[in-house]
This record gives C-alpha cells, structure tokens and sequence, in this order.
C-alpha cells in the first residue's frame, strides 16, 4: 500500500529530578549535600532513509516518545542520560509543523538527520544549592519537559522524469517497457491509483552499466483535477522535485474530421498544462518533452500532426512511440538522457561574482 501523508506526534524525553541527599560515612564528620543532578532527556532524531519509500510505517503507530532521563541519585551520582529516539523517514520526506504550516525540514538527499525534539534539561540536586552561609540545603530542581510537537509528513518521489497525462494515455505502459517496474495496466480509466517508479537502463548491454535514470509514472489527471474531480491533484507533488516531465498525448482513436482532430489534441495539452499551472505555476514551467503514445493503433495522422505543429509553435521536442511495439522507444530515452545531461550541467554551473574594478597602478 502506498501512503505519502502521515500526521504523527512526537515528544521528547523529560529530564530527571535533581536528588537531596547527605553524606553519611564513617570518619567523615558533617559530609554535606550529595544530591546529584537528573540525567538529560532523549531527543527525537528524524533520518532520511532509503530502505523506506512510503510512509505506510506511521498507519498505526503514530506517536513517539523518547525516555526520560534518571533521577540524581546520592554520593553526587548524576542520573543518566536517556537515549534519543530515532525515527525513519523515506528520503523525500518534507516535514510540517502541524498548527504552524511552517516547514521543518526538507530530508532531499538520504542519511540526512535533524533534532525535531530536543530533550528536557536535568534537574539540580541539592549539592548545588550548598553555599558558606547555607550547608545544609534541602532544596532541589525538578527535571525540565522535553519539547513536543504534532508533525505532518509529506512524502515527494525522488525521481529524473515526471510523466504526465490523462488517464489510459499510456504512461503505465511505457513504464513497464523501459524498466523492471510492474505497474498495473488495464484497458479503463484510472488504472494507476498511485505513483511507480523505474530506473530506466538506457544501454543495458553495457558492460560499464551505461547511462540510467529513474522514472516517474503520475495517476492520470483530469480537467478540474485541481477542484478535486478524478482523483484530483494530491499526487502532482511527486513530479515536483523531478528534472524533466514528460507530457503523453493518445493519438490512437478516429475522429469524423481532421479538424476536430487537431482541435482534441490542442485541448487535452492544454487542459493537462493548465492542471499543472493551478497547482503549481513552477511545475509547468519545468523543462518538457511531448510524447504522442500509442501510434500503433492511429487511425489517421491529423492529431500527430497537429501536436506536431503545436510543439514547434512552444518549441518542444515531440517524440511519437509505441510501447507495445517499441517504436521510438530507443530514440525517446536516449532524447531523456541527453536532456537530462543538460539540465544536470546547468544545475551544476556556479554563479561566478565578478570582483569589482581596480584602478591599475602605473609603475
């Protein structure tokens, strides 16, 4: 079962209470105080992980709590440190303050570790009330609370390529081609009921491995996904941390004109990009193929050829496949390799800051 939502409360370790006790021992005449400190609260420790990749883990158990740490006991003994708590997260994890909204943390790279609670602070023991006018003190501390929140966790696919489209468009299909991911594929709407992903081997007879990248297949989207209809825009998220989307459009069918052909295909494009602007105007901005699924079953080029002259109209690469019979499918992610190579060096340029101008001394 895939969750990618979770709320879930967490707590830190109280402290422990500071001790009074006297020193009483054979030959030591008015010994003292001897009331140690309390040991320290356990903290609450999130971690990214890789071996998870939902959150199904947090369905039944949401609360945690970190022990708190031991009393002070006599002969000054400090209690005990209690240990943190450590609670594993899928890497993509996005963490929110419940009854803020503020973001916590953003767990992007695995093995990633922040303190979400700290653990309350020890308590006194009466030895450190001792002064020269008061040696016999009988007072002491009682361990500070630990803090304690109400956290929702958000979970975003870490993924290369988003794809993108209306149900039964295809995307589960060309998942299934190129990758070992198995995701189900039906002939009705809605197939896919929440998101798969693949690592997509590019050249797999390559000794060396060859170039790879990990693919994302979405639940289709609907107009008016953003007002909840279909099963709404709750999984758009996913693709927001990948480097390129890849857009499919059906071209298999038949329709009575070209003109209404032309039309169909200009609506559905626009129709998936605006869904992709009402939830997220950065999202359908990212760098984007199109790709014209299913051109197996074409009854007539005017829908292909329509597409065609929309993409060199937004200056968009348009890749025609078919995944039952791997046509274009080789051109198609050797095309997402190259792109990505791209996006990759960009992201990795530096932003060089020119020194400011100095005069040049004469000699």
């Amino acid at each position: 079962m895939f969750l990618d939502e979770a709320r879930i409360y967490v707590k830190a370790g109280d402290g422990g209470n500071g001790c009074v006790a006297f020193r009483r021992e054979k030959f030591v005449p008015r010994g003292g105080p001897s009331g140690g400190d309390g040991g320290r609260g356990g903290d609450v420790v999130l971690e990214s992980s890789q071996a998870h990749n939902t959150l199904i883990h947090f369905r039944f158990n949401r609360e945690f709590k970190a022990g708190r740490g031991r009393h002070g006991e006599g002969s000054n003994c400090t209690g005990q440190a209690a240990d943190d708590l450590v609670v594993r997260v899928p890497t993509g994890t996005v963490v929110y303050d419940q009854e803020t909204g503020a973001v916590l943390h953003d767990f992007a790279t695995p093995n990633d570790r922040v303190i979400i609670c700290r653990g309350g602070r020890g308590g006194r023991g009466n030895a450190r009330y001792a002064t020269p006018t008061h040696r016999a003190p009988r007072e002491h501390e009682d361990g500070f609370p630990g803090q304690e929140r109400r956290l929702k966790l958000e979970l975003k696919l870490l993924a290369d390529v988003g794809l993108v489209g209306f149900p039964n468009a295809g995307k589960s299909t060309l998942l299934a081609r190129v990758s070992a991911a198995r995701p189900k594929i039906a002939d009705y709407p809605f197939t896919t009921l929440e998101p798969n992903l693949g690592v997509v081997a590019v050249d797999p007879g390559n000794p060396d491995g060859g170039p790879s990248f990990v693919m994302a297949d979405i639940p289709g989207l609907i107009e008016g996904a953003h007002e909840g209809h279909g099963l709404g825009d709750q999984f758009l998220r996913h693709v927001e941390r990948t480097r390129l989307l890849a857009h499919l459009l059906d071209v298999s069918g038949d329709w009575e004109t070209p003109e209404a052909a032309a039309e169909a295909a200009r609506h559905d494009f626009e129709v998936i990009m605006e869904e992709l602007r009402q939830f997220d105007p950065h999202l359908a901005a990212k760098p984007m193929v199109v790709v014209a699924s299913k051109i197996d079953s074409m009854q007539n080029r005017s829908r292909l050829e329509s597409l065609e002259e929309l993409c060199r109209a937004r200056n968009l690469e348009l890749f025609p496949i078919s995944s039952h019979t791997g046509e274009g499918i080789d051109r198609l992610t050797h095309a997402l390799v190259e792109r990505l190579a791209e996006i990759r060096a960009a992201e990795a340029l530096t932003v060089i800051v020119e020194a400011p101008h100095m005069p040049v001394r004469a000699t």
